[in-house]
Order: C-alpha cells, then structure tokens, then sequence
C-alpha cells in the first residue's frame, strides 16, 4: 500500500511540475507570437468567409508581426474596435500614416492620414464598418497581423497583402 502511494505522489508532484511550467509558456505564447480566431460575418468577403453565413474562417493571428507596428498597405489586421473597446474586428490597411485617400462615404471626400494611424476598410465595402465610418485608427489599437487561413481545410492558405486595385491611393508619404 505505501508503495502505490509513492508512485502517485510522485506522479502528482511531476504533473503539477510540467503543468506550472507549460501553462505560462503557452499564455505567453498566444498573448506574444500568435493565436487562431475565427472570422465572422461577411465585412472582408472574398477574401475571407466567401460563403457567407454557411462558414467561418479561422485565421492565423501574428501578434509578433505587428509589435513594432510594422505594417504595410494590404495587411489583414486585427484590431480592437475604436467604437467598443470589447470587441475585435478584422480588416484590410488601405494606407499609412501620411497617406492621402479616397473615402468611400467618408464625411470628407479625402483624408490625409494622421502620424500613428492607419485607414482599414473590409473587402465588401457594403457591408463592412470601418475608416469610412470612424476615420483613421491609431496603431495602438493593432493587435495581430492575419497570415493564413487554416480552417475549413479546402481553404487552406497564406494571406496575401493586396491593395485591391479600385483602392489605390491619391498619394503616398513615400512620393
């Protein structure tokens, strides 16, 4: 009887050993370098949920990519919605700080990109509530970089970071 007791404590004592060690690894592992979410509604379709409401995407969220908030025209990014803080939308960046461009229904016809923001918009411009709606959103509300799709499994593939071509910009910081 003692000796069976010492086997279970001793694989007790090597449970809780591995478990305090793997559970903070893997917090810090998705809160730092990455994490899957799933995409909903229609805002980004095609290119993400093309069949509407019948499916969701899951995506591949790089938190490492963005740390520095280093992105680039075309991005998908997740950010934490200027209107509720609670929530987290997913969109394409249509420009970058010092960038002038083309509002969709925008209260201005035009709008330079302030310094520390960017302008986001989703891929089906009718159904999607982004700079057109709340302007420019500040880098500080980035939090990940959408590499890839990884569910359902016939989808599976990298993201690609591409400026729809109806949204070109008027004129970049960089001319």
């Amino acid at each position: 009887m003692a000796q069976s007791q010492g086997w279970v404590k001793r694989y007790f004592k090597a449970f809780c050993k591995g478990f305090f060690v793997a559970v903070p690894v893997a917090v810090t592992f998705l809160d730092r370098v990455a994490c899957v979410a799933r995409v909903e509604g229609a805002s980004m379709q095609p290119s993400l949920n093309p069949g509407g409401s019948q499916s969701s995407d899951v995506v591949l969220l790089n938190h490492w990519k963005v740390r520095n908030f280093e992105v680039q025209r075309g991005d998908i990014v997740s950010l934490v919605s200027p209107k509720n803080p609670e929530q987290k939308i997913i969109k394409r960046v249509i420009a970058l700080e010092g960038d002038i461009v083309r509002t969709i229904g925008h209260k201005n016809r035009y709008v330079k990109v302030p310094r520390g923001h960017i302008w986001v918009e989703g891929d089906h411009h009718g159904h999607s509530f982004d700079s057109n709606s709340f302007g420019p959103v500040s880098l500080g509300l980035l939090h990940a970089h959408a590499t890839h799709i990884l569910w359902p499994p016939e989808r599976w593939q990298k993201l690609e970071s591409v400026l729809p071509p109806e949204r070109l910009l008027v004129q970049s910081e960089e001319e």
